[in-house]
């Protein structure tokens, strides 16, 4: 397997510039995105047609976020997401796929996915989504949300904690955790709600502990289906 270029560590972008690895079957798919992320300053340094190649590839490059499709032959998007997680590969996964089947969408989530796109959005949507999940944030296509509201809350544990939260969240948490859910990052939520960053940073740390998630998306699948978000 390839060495990484950056010996550095993983997604280091002293360049400025958003690397992305793009995972899908279709070659066509593949350019498309390709030549739309170009233009829009987004640099593809690496592309993959099945799991395993994606995960030599996502080895070699170190991207600051991976585009992966769902449905693949031979190793799917779900395998790659469970593997990442298995190798505690920090890298930002956006599900780009053309199914909004519910139950894909939260074993994508529940697997590791920090953002879901269907494959019908704008190139501005898009580069949006990258740069939100290159900047730690998360993001999922408000076509989806409210049917996922509907299966999480029909799921027995359909964020892998079964006991509620035990403590409740103050009201500046809860204007955090909202922006969160709309796929803010810290930084983008500490100027809107006008706090240091070093504030919403620790508000963040507070939801986690209070809700028992593991990471922000967690959070908020676990917010929606508590009834703490609607």
């Amino acid at each position: 397997m390839a060495q990484p270029d950056d010996p550095g560590g993983w997604n280091d972008r002293s360049a400025g510039v958003t690397r992305v690895v793009v995972v899908d079957d279709q070659t066509l798919v593949r350019q498309g995105i390709r030549t739309l992320l170009d233009m829009a300053g987004i640099e593809v340094v690496g592309e993959a047609d099945d799991g395993e190649a994606a995960l030599d590839v996502i080895d070699s490059t170190r991207p600051d976020v991976v585009l992966l499709d769902l449905r693949m032959p031979r190793r799917d998007g779900i395998w790659v997401l469970r593997r990442l997680r298995e190798r505690e590969a920090d890298v930002p996964v956006l599900v780009l796929t053309t199914f909004d089947d519910d139950t894909l969408v939260l074993d994508a989530l529940r697997a590791g996915a920090r953002g879901y796109l269907l494959k019908d959005v704008t190139l501005e949507q898009l580069t949006r989504a990258v740069e939100t999940l290159a900047a730690g944030g998360t993001l999922i296509a408000v076509s989806i949300t409210d049917r996922l509201l509907r299966a999480i809350r029909s799921a027995p544990s359909p964020v892998g904690v079964s006991a509620p939260p035990s403590q409740e969240l103050t009201e500046r948490e809860l204007d955090v955790l909202r922006l969160v859910a709309e796929g803010y990052t810290n930084r983008e939520v500490a100027g809107l709600l006008h706090l240091a960053e070093g504030t919403v940073k620790n508000h963040v740390s507070a939801i986690l502990l209070k809700l028992g998630a593991r990471d922000r998306t967690n959070a908020v699948l676990r917010a929606l289906h508590e009834g703490v978000l609607r």
